[in-house]
């Protein structure tokens, strides 16, 4: 096969559930490779281990961007939760690490994946599935989907959890694992040439566990993502 290369710029809009961030825009290229065993895509590269016609096993290393610097958190909103945004750390940016599935067919794309941090900043792992069904109107593909995250204990205490030295009263907040349901659609519109319009909306629905930590706008009950990018490939 051929290798091909796809380069663009696109935008993403994440209604942040973090008490007083708001929507967090952010622009970010658009860049992918797709050779005959390596691959990468956005924040994700990886190496084919096992290829068959409806099947692949894959070895990935993906960045997490889950956290948030305090300084962009809102420090009225924070102390009606009781968290003393001074003493708040950030939570950082990870890279994880696993492997990933997917069986491909008539009847739509199912993808399997199980990660682990590797960069020690939550000491979690992560384990997802996700549906996709792809379809055609006119130029446009379409591929709604559902899918769920299972997060360990270790990664939605880091993201989610509040530790004693961050609060007024001392208390803690640990949510423990949680299980994370999503759906979103996909859409790709083929434009003029080689170039292509893409556009992403998601919606996560936070358990009940995550919606009350108190970092949390208290009626967050889900957080919404929109990405709209063009790119061109080669």
């Amino acid at each position: 096969m051929n290798d091909d290369w796809t380069l663009g710029l696109a935008a993403s809009a994440k209604d942040s559930a973090y008490a007083g961030e708001g929507v967090r825009i952010r622009p970010f290229p658009l860049v992918s490779y797709k050779g005959e065993r390596v691959h990468f895509s956005g924040v994700t590269l990886g190496l084919h281990l096992l290829q068959r016609r409806n099947f692949t096993l894959d070895a990935v290393v993906s960045g997490r961007f889950d956290g948030f610097d305090s300084k962009d958190l809102g420090r009225l909103e924070l102390e009606r939760n009781g968290v003393d945004i001074d003493r708040l750390a950030d939570r950082d940016p990870a890279a994880d690490a696993g492997f990933e599935a997917r069986w491909t067919s008539s009847h739509g794309d199912l993808r399997l994946r199980a990660l682990a941090d590797i960069t020690d900043v939550s000491g979690g792992y992560e384990l997802s599935a996700q549906y996709g069904y792809r379809f055609q109107l006119g130029k446009t593909t379409v591929i709604p989907g559902i899918g769920v995250r299972w997060m360990s204990d270790d990664l939605a205490d880091y993201y989610y959890g509040i530790r004693s030295n961050e609060t007024f009263s001392g208390a803690s907040y640990q949510p423990g694992s949680a299980l994370v349901p999503e759906a979103g659609v996909v859409l790709n519109r083929a434009l003029v040439g080689q170039w292509r319009l893409h556009a992403l909306l998601q919606y996560q629905f936070l358990p009940d566990a995550l919606a009350d930590s108190p970092l949390l706008e208290r009626d967050s009950r889900g957080v919404g993502h929109l990405v709209i990018g063009m790119s061109r490939s080669f």
